[in-house]
């Protein structure tokens, strides 16, 4: 899927300028020229990453991007005329990624967009991974290993070792743990999660000599 830019810039030269270049680059482009549609698009939630220039009409740079940041940690690269040091602290004060001041040199700005797309994408993979120790939970894949060596679980044992490894440190009340992965309307035997705890335990403690399934506190 091609990453998705919206640029909010209110010079129709520039912003179209800023379209054919990152269109011919491989990237998706939306346009906003002022700074109430460009919110009302960056909230929508449909772009990668952000071009907000600081001199809006509506909303003022700054402010779109407070309030961008109130919703959302999408990337934003914040253009401005202005070179002046407090202007750059304003704009990544309000939440901006980084800064170019106008006229910007296309190549820079396209490597800085390249830098920060890298950056996130390798945070959002980590994040779809858990760790503890040498035991790995991928989210997305379904997928458990110990030491890079597969461990075969159900999905149910899955669901319960993702929300023990994302609440380690944590006292868990069988309650909770029934209501977040058995669900809140689950009315069978209490004592299933510990029936589903010595699963985990003999696939991973008992076979590995490690103790990652506590249940004595």
């Amino acid at each position: 899927m091609k990453t998705r830019i919206l640029v909010i810039e209110d010079e129709v030269k520039i912003a179209r300028f800023l379209e054919l270049e990152l269109t011919h680059e491989g990237y998706t482009v939306e346009l906003a020229h002022d700074g109430r549609s460009g919110y009302e698009k960056a909230v929508a939630g449909n772009a990668d990453l952000i071009i907000l220039d600081l001199m809006l009409p509506g909303l003022s740079g700054i402010e779109v991007c407070r309030r961008v940041r109130r919703e959302s940690d999408v990337p934003i690269i914040m253009l401005t005329a202005k070179d002046d040091v407090s202007d750059k602290v304003m704009g990544l004060d309000s939440g901006a990624d980084d800064y170019m001041t106008k006229s910007f040199a296309i190549e820079e700005l396209l490597a800085r967009i390249r830098v920060i797309i890298k950056r996130r994408g390798k945070k959002e993979e980590k994040s779809n991974t858990i760790e503890a120790g040498q035991l790995n939970l991928f989210k997305d894949e379904y997928r458990v290993t110990f030491d890079n060596k597969e461990i075969s679980l159900s999905k149910k044992e899955f669901e319960l070792l993702q929300y023990l490894m994302e609440n380690r440190g944590i006292v868990l009340t069988r309650e909770k743990i029934l209501d977040h992965v058995w669900g809140y309307d689950y009315y069978g035997d209490n004592n299933v999660t510990d029936v589903y705890i010595k699963y985990l335990r003999n696939k991973i403690d008992q076979k590995y000599g490690v103790q990652y399934m506590d249940t004595n506190r």
